[in-house]
């Protein structure tokens, strides 16, 4: 696999919800992280004394993290609008050469910033809050 731009990594938001989706505006950096919660099975007739997991069960999770310069744009307003109504719209995130993941998402946090002799910024977190779907691109 090539080296991929960071500027191609994706968090796009579902306007309307009727599928079509919208890149946030004005993300610089993105972050999407994976999680599964393992269930430990170890007994004491656990091979050579190793902990064993069950395969296939725990809680899988994922979180998206981004933060740019904020731009009052019409997808700015949709995720202030999800946070306060406590929505779980779906969201994509296109992972350059690697897939497109999509699903429903609970705006977790926003955060706005700025210094009185620089752009005004925010950060924005996510979570995962159903079943998530990968396409592989």
């Amino acid at each position: 696999m090539a080296v991929q731009n960071g500027k191609d990594l994706l968090v796009k938001i579902d306007l309307t919800g009727d599928g079509s989706f919208q890149t946030v505006a004005g993300l610089r950096a993105t972050r999407v992280s994976f999680n599964a919660e393992s269930i430990d099975v170890t007994s004491l007739e656990s091979q050579g004394g190793w902990r064993e997991l069950l395969s296939g069960a725990g809680v899988k999770s994922a979180s998206i993290s981004g933060s740019g310069v904020f731009r009052d744009e019409a997808s700015d307003e949709r995720a202030r609008q999800i946070f306060f109504d406590g929505d779980t719209p779906d969201f994509q995130v296109v992972i350059p050469d690697f897939g497109i993941i999509e699903g429903p998402f609970q705006v977790t946090a926003i955060e706005y910033s700025g210094a009185h002799d620089g752009e005004a910024t925010y950060e924005l977190s996510l979570d995962s809050a159903g079943w998530l779907n990968f396409t592989a691109i």
